[in-house]
C-alpha cells in the first residue's frame, strides 16, 4: 500500500515536472546556502588554525609594554628586554622547551638590479626551533657566526624568489641598505595566511649584527617562546610572568610592564568570529527553507483544488480518508525531499567553488548535510499536512459535482 501511495505522489510529481521544480526551488536555494556557508565556515577556520599552528607549536610571544599586540606590533614605552632574560626563560622554566630572541625591521634588500622592501629579523637559531621553520637550501647560521656578529643572511622565499629567481643563492652577496651581507640559506615556504600576510617575506641575520650595524642597542623587543609538548601553555605563561615580575623588580601592588601573547588566543578569537558570521548567514540562508516549504503548501492546495473530481471519484469507490491524507502527505514529502537532495548537491558545489576562490580547506560538514535534509523532509510533513488533511476531508459527492 505504502508503495503505490509513493507511486501515485511520483507520478503526480512529474506530471507537471516544470510546477514541481519551480516548487521546490526555494527548498533547494536553503539548503544549498546552508551547507555552502558552513562548509566555507568551517575551511576558514581550519585555515585559521592552521595558518596559527605554522608560527609555532605551543608558541608564546613576550613583549615590553601593555596591550593586545600581536606578533611585530609595537609594544609600549616600557624598557626592552636583553638577551639574558630570553636565556633566564629557558633555562628556569621546566616547561619551555626553547626561547628565542628577535629584533625587526623594514629594510630594502638589494642584489644586483632587484631590490625588495622586507622585514629584516635580528635573531639566532633557536628561531628556527621556536617558529619550527627549517632550513632547505643551504645552512642556518653557525655558533660563530652567531657569537661575532658575522654578516651573513637566511632568506624567506619570497625574498630570495624576488631576488634570485628560482636559482640556489647560498653564496651569493646582498645588500639591505649598505649593509652587505653573505646569503647562506633559504627558508622552507610558508605561503600566505589567512590574514593576506606573506609569510616569507623576510630575511634573518644575526641578532648580535642586527644590534651593532642596524638597531645600534643591545635591546631584545621581542622573545618567541615555545612550550614542550604535554604542558600547558596556561601554567607556561604563568611562570614566565612570575619570572620577568622578578627579573624586572616589578612590586606587588604593580602592573605588569610585558605582554606575554599565546598565539592560540588568535585562533580562538578569528575561529569565534568566523563561527558567528556563518551562523548569521546560514540562519538568514535557513529562511530560504520557510519560504520553500510555503511554497510547496501553496502548490498543494492548487494541486488539491484542481484534483478535486479524481479525489471524490476515489474516495466513492471505496477510499478511505487516510488514504488520501497518506497520497497528498507523500506527495509533500517527495517534493521537499528532491528539493532538498537537489540543495545538498547545490550546497556542496558552492562550498567546493568558494573554499577554492577564498583558498581555504574544503570541509564539508555531514551532520549539517543530514540535518539540512531531516529539515526538509520536517518542511514537507509540516507544511503539506494541511493540504492533505484538506483533500481527505472533502465529500465525495460535493467532489463530483466540481467541474
Amino acid at each position: 500500500m505504502l508503495w503505490e501511495t509513493i507511486r501515485l505522489a511520483v507520478q503526480a510529481i512529474f506530471r507537471n515536472a516544470l510546477r514541481s521544480f519551480l516548487t521546490i526551488l526555494g527548498v533547494v536555494i536553503g539548503v544549498g546556502a546552508v551547507i555552502a556557508m558552513v562548509t566555507v565556515g568551517q575551511g576558514s577556520a581550519e585555515q585559521v588554525t592552521s595558518d596559527v599552528a605554522k608560527l609555532g607549536r605551543n608558541l608564546l610571544v613576550v613583549r615590553p609594554g601593555q596591550g593586545p599586540h600581536g606578533p611585530g606590533g609595537t609594544s609600549g614605552a616600557a624598557a626592552s628586554f636583553d638577551v639574558r632574560d630570553v636565556d633566564a626563560i629557558q633555562d628556569q622554566i621546566a616547561s619551555v622547551r626553547v626561547a628565542a630572541p628577535a629584533n625587526t625591521r623594514m629594510m630594502t634588500a638589494i642584489a644586483g638590479n632587484e631590490n625588495r622592501s622586507t622585514t629584516v629579523i635580528g635573531t639566532d637559531t633557536r628561531y628556527l626551533e621556536a617558529r619550527d621553520m627549517p632550513v632547505v637550501l643551504g645552512r642556518p647560521f653557525f655558533e660563530s657566526e652567531l657569537r661575532v656578529g658575522a654578516s651573513v643572511c637566511v632568506l624567506g622565499e619570497t625574498v630570495r624568489r624576488e631576488l634570485f629567481g628560482a636559482g640556489d643563492p647560498a653564496g651569493q652577496t646582498m645588500r639591505l641598505k649598505t649593509i652587505s651581507c653573505k646569503v647562506i640559506g633559504v627558508m622552507e615556504e610558508q605561503g600566505v595566511s589567512s590574514f593576506g600576510t606573506d609569510q616569507d617575506d623576510f630575511v634573518l641575520i644575526p641578532l648580535k649584527t642586527f644590534q651593532r650595524r642596524v638597531a645600534g642597542n643591545n635591546d631584545v623587543p621581542l622573545i618567541y617562546v615555545a612550550v614542550k609538548d604535554g604542558y600547558s601553555t596556561d601554567k607556561a605563561k604563568g611562570e614566565i610572568e612570575r619570572l620577568m615580575r622578578e627579573r624586572r623588580r616589578i612590586g606587588l601592588d604593580e602592573e605588569d610592564d610585558f605582554n606575554v601573547f599565546d598565539m592560540k588566543q588568535i585562533a580562538s578569537v578569528l575561529t569565534g568570529i568566523t563561527n558567528v558570521l556563518t551562523g548569521l548567514l546560514s540562519a538568514v540562508a535557513a529562511v530560504s527553507l520557510l519560504v520553500g516549504g510555503i511554497g510547496i503548501m501553496n502548490i498543494m492546495l492548487v494541486s488539491v483544488t484542481e484534483r478535486t473530481r479524481e479525489i471524490g471519484i476515489r474516495l466513492a469507490v471505496g477510499a478511505e480518508e487516510r488514504q488520501v491524507l497518506m497520497q497528498f502527505l507523500v506527495e509533500a514529502i517527495v517534493l521537499s525531499l528532491l528539493g532538498g537532495a537537489l540543495g545538498i548537491l547545490l550546497g556542496l558545489g558552492l562550498g567546493a567553488v568558494g573554499a577554492n576562490l577564498l583558498n581555504v580547506p574544503f570541509s564539508p560538514d555531514p551532520f549539517i548535510i543530514l540535518l539540512a535534509f531531516g529539515f526538509s523532509a520536517l518542511i514537507g510533513i509540516v507544511f503539506g499536512y494541511f493540504p492533505a488533511r484538506r483533500a481527505a476531508r472533502l465529500d465525495p459527492i460535493e467532489a463530483l459535482r466540481h467541474e
